[in-house]
């Protein structure tokens, strides 16, 4: 899979801001297919971090609306955690 392919968009929610501002962890959505030792390098290539530790959690779908046959994509959330203090 290539780089480029793996991170689809950092996750901007009060919650992810304050786990940056606190413990220096992002958070991204990522390509389902895309594993832990590509993120770590996707994140590395892109953002010039060191990174610590990386752990994804899968997001399952789930129905908009009862009355459509309607569903959200389900996903991979990722969580980044650097060594120093400069990121994105």
């Amino acid at each position: 899979m290539k780089l480029s392919e793996v991170l689809i968009k950092p996750i901007l929610t009060e919650k992810a801001n304050a786990q940056q501002d606190k413990l220096r962890r992002y958070a991204f959505k990522v390509s389902r297919k895309a594993n832990k030792l590509e993120i770590k390098k996707a994140i590395e290539e892109f953002y010039g971090v060191n990174v610590v530790d990386v752990n994804t959690a899968v997001v399952p779908g789930k129905k908009q609306n009862p009355l459509y046959k309607k569903r959200i994509c389900s996903g991979t959330k990722a969580f980044i955690q650097e060594s120093n203090g400069n990121c994105c």
